[in-house]
């Protein structure tokens, strides 16, 4: 005699219950993902199209100009260079060269100048890029660059930086710097070096993938319950 209907048993159920909400909450989750992300490449592409700002003279400003075009002027210090390093450039390994400007008020902004290969990490192989007097510096302004979990611990003492610490470069360089560092456009620099333009602003958004992935599973857990249970409705008639 064979079985009459679908007969859920307890535990199969409570436990496919269970996973069923964590897998459409964790879709749901990546979905809301997915909108703040848009939103977020939205405005950065707005900031990045528009015309470059004038630094602001107050610190608290700047945190509103994170990833815009903003110009600088000043000089440059470059006796008080920084050196982040594991950069490449065209799958050449280098480092980035970090010096600060003095800007007309007297305060000091640190900027990326771009990126120098191994060999030229010494500022005396490339004497023709160490700009001298008034310089006008456009870029885009980091103010919350944090490093990455894998990023290895900066090396002050060895002048080897590997992620921005903006207090830590400070005392390093011997400077009140501001908080905030700008990433230098590419330009027509004497000798060609510092490369500058080796700024990203890209921002993966792989958000609707994710959500479709934790959906699929849920639909799976679902398609191998009701086997399950077929299958030992029909065992058991």
């Amino acid at each position: 005699m064979t079985g009459s209907g679908f007969r859920p048993s307890f535990w199969p159920t409570l436990l496919t219950v269970a996973m069923l909400a964590v897998l459409v909450g964790l879709g749901t989750w990546q979905l809301q993902r997915l909108e703040w992300k848009t939103r977020l490449i939205a405005e950065r592409q707005a900031g990045l199209a528009g015309p470059a700002l004038p630094l602001p003279a107050d610190d608290d400003a700047l945190a509103a100009l994170e990833f815009r075009k903003v110009v600088a002027r000043g000089r440059f210090l470059h006796d008080r260079e920084l050196h982040v390093g594991s950069r490449t450039s065209r799958g050449k390994a280098g480092y980035h060269v970090l010096t600060p400007l003095k800007v007309g008020d007297g305060t000091m902004l640190l900027v990326n100048r771009g990126w120098v290969p191994l060999d030229r990490r010494d500022p005396e192989s490339r004497p023709a890029g160490q700009v001298g007097g008034p310089v006008t510096v456009t870029g885009i302004l980091r103010v919350n660059a944090h490093a990455g979990w894998l990023t290895p611990e900066n090396q002050p003492a060895d002048n080897l930086w590997f992620s921005y610490d903006l207090p830590a470069m400070a005392r390093a360089a011997g400077l009140p710097l501001r908080p905030a560092v700008l990433e230098a456009d590419a330009g027509d620099i004497p000798g060609g070096l510092p490369a500058g333009g080796q700024f990203r602003t890209e921002i993966p958004n792989r958000h609707l993938e994710y959500a479709l992935t934790w959906y699929a599973l849920a639909v799976v857990l679902v398609v191998i319950y009701i086997v399950y249970h077929r299958r030992r409705d029909g065992d058991t008639a």
